[in-house]
């Protein structure tokens, strides 16, 4: 940790937060880079939620992050933000990892929304892939852009927990119009974009997805006839 970082902790937060800081910091080296054990599967705690998929590393951070006490949801955002602050890569994929077990859930909304904007892949799967909270917290528009963006810098959607259940008009709009923006630029659509269409396709989407059973690879064509499906 930067002397700066120990410095500020020490002063704002107290010897307690300190002492979390500098263990965190040592999370690669103790907990390692091995995967946890298939015990460690979370779907009996929270469905969706697979921390069976971490590495070793991560799950000695998630026990770290809730082993520190805090007395109210204000104290326990400002530890949090602090250590997101001044965190690496691997340190930030572990706090939103696990974010579907962390005390005062409702603290966290605000981070969330701001890791689905991320460019970086790593950190963007961490909080859209296999994590229940995005879907249970994160508003319609700020669930709208963590699935567009999950497209647009290439990951797959079905990981997304409550992907289904939270399709809505307006995401289908959106997904439909940036299918049109890739077909002008002569690039293709991914397949799972029209997953979210169907359930609330109009009859623009629905010509959308005609024209993909007319001119599309074998796996469009089977996303386009299941969204159409699900629309009538």
């Amino acid at each position: 940790m930067r002397p700066l970082v120990v410095v500020v902790v020490a002063a704002v937060l107290g010897v307690a937060a300190l002492l979390f800081f500098l263990l965190d910091s040592g999370a690669d080296r103790t907990g390692g880079r091995g995967h946890a054990t298939p015990e460690a599967g979370g779907d009996g705690l929270r469905e969706g939620w697979r921390p069976d998929r971490w590495v070793q590393s991560e799950a000695a951070r998630a026990v770290l992050l809730l082993s520190v006490a805090a007395p109210d949801a204000d104290a326990y955002r400002t530890l949090c933000d602090k250590l997101c602050a001044s965190a690496d890569a691997n340190e930030t994929v572990a706090f939103y990892r696990a974010l579907p077990i962390l005390p005062f859930p409702e603290a966290h909304v605000a981070r969330c929304a701001e890791g689905v904007r991320t460019n970086m892949s790593s950190v963007f799967c961490a909080v859209a892939h296999d994590n229940p909270y995005p879907s249970e917290r994160l508003d319609e528009i700020a669930w709208n852009t963590m699935v567009l963006k999950a497209l647009f810098i290439g990951v797959p959607l079905a990981p997304i927990v409550g992907l289904d259940e939270r399709a809505n008009p307006a995401l289908m709009r959106m997904l439909c119009d940036y299918a049109h923006e890739r077909w002008a630029a002569s690039r293709t659509v991914s397949p799972e974009l029209w997953r979210c269409v169907g359930p609330f396709a109009d009859e623009a989407a629905k010509a959308d997805l005609q024209k993909v059973l007319a001119t599309g690879t074998d796996e469009e064509r089977e996303a386009a006839r299941r969204a159409l499906e699900a629309s009538s």
